[in-house]
């Protein structure tokens, strides 16, 4: 049987309500982070590997901070994973 992707809201950390316009979407293959229509990380379910947009990866202070939610870490450790080759960048929101 075939896993139907699921989305759900992001929640605020502090009040514990979903947050508009920022989802989590699971795969059996891959959890994305999205922020409104645009896909900001990849998280690869079988190799650990995450993968961050591109264009809209550190696109603004809101995306910032619930990227940094998803990733469970501050955008200075995100940038060092970047420089350290751990993250990938890559068009993530190009149709194929």
């Amino acid at each position: 049987m075939t896993m139907i992707p699921q989305v759900r809201q992001m929640l605020s950390p502090k009040s514990n309500n979903p947050v508009a316009n920022q989802f989590i979407v699971t795969t059996p293959e891959a959890i994305f982070f999205q922020s409104y229509r645009t896909v900001i990380a990849q998280y690869d379910r079988k190799t650990g590997q995450v993968t961050l947009d591109v264009t809209y990866w550190n696109y603004s202070r809101t995306t910032a901070k619930y990227r940094n939610i998803f990733l469970n870490e501050n955008t200075a450790e995100t940038r060092r994973k970047l420089s350290n080759c751990e993250y990938k960048l890559a068009y993530l929101n190009q149709l194929p």
